[in-house]
């Protein structure tokens, strides 16, 4: 497929600059027995999003989240992180839904948002004896390209279309949790939870939506980081 945005183009571009030189720094020290103040490495996983305020339920939106991510480290058990990505989140919706505040329209029988995000998070972890951690933080995420997508029993609805009269915010702010399950060596795998602290959207044109909307998202993603020390016995 090939990519015709500028932007998009621009972040995958950055994500591998990022990784790569994250990939270099971790690869030339992974065999060193000292541990190293810096480590990192590419993730690579999914979101499963919903828009709390469009009144539709459930993880329906499937999109990728892929970048890099360097830890630097402050003790043998803490270390803080910086991530590099590309996040897709939005909705989807799960079925018709009747509609009674709009003029001319019974029922919505297809709804979706698409939103594409670069995002960088920060957080601080807490690592066991193994290197599996847990932590929290936060995320800014600039707004690459929005779609929302609407097929009603009206025909002039059924076109998916941009509507710009009621934008989504140009950046979305969250708080995240998660933990980093180690399976083998350097690989890890992530399970996150992040949640708008600012409504990314605050005015709606239909009637079954909220005035505030919020992304709402689960996250689960492989990560292979590179420079840190692992247990001998389970390398």
């Amino acid at each position: 497929m090939l990519i015709k945005s500028p932007k998009i183009v621009g972040i995958i571009a950055a994500v591998t600059l990022f990784t790569a030189c994250a990939f270099t720094a971790g690869a030339q020290n992974y065999y060193v027995e000292n541990e190293n103040t810096f480590f990192g490495g590419p993730v690579v996983g999914a979101n499963f999003a919903q828009v709390d305020g469009d009144n539709y339920a459930g993880y329906h939106k499937v999109g990728m989240n892929v970048g890099g991510i360097v830890y630097a480290r402050f003790g043998e058990s803490f270390a803080g992180s910086m991530e590099i990505l590309y996040s897709q989140r939005g909705s989807r919706s799960n079925g018709p839904k009747g509609v009674v505040n709009v003029p001319g329209i019974s029922q919505v029988n297809k709804y979706s948002i698409d939103l594409n995000y670069a995002e960088v998070p920060i957080m601080f972890h807490l690592f066991n004896k193994q290197r599996s951690h847990a932590g929290f933080g936060f995320s800014y995420s600039q707004l690459v390209s929005s779609k929302e997508t609407v097929v009603s029993d009206v025909q002039r609805f059924n076109d998916t279309a941009t509507f710009d009269r009621y934008p989504f915010k140009k950046y979305d702010i969250n708080f995240i949790i998660g933990g980093n399950l180690r399976l083998y060596k350097g690989l890890f795998i992530n399970l996150r939870f992040q949640y708008s602290l600012v409504p990314v959207r605050t005015n709606t044109y239909l009637g079954f939506a909220r005035s505030q909307q919020f992304n709402n998202s689960f996250v689960i993603r492989f990560e292979y980081l590179f420079g840190d020390k692992y247990p001998a016995k389970n390398r």
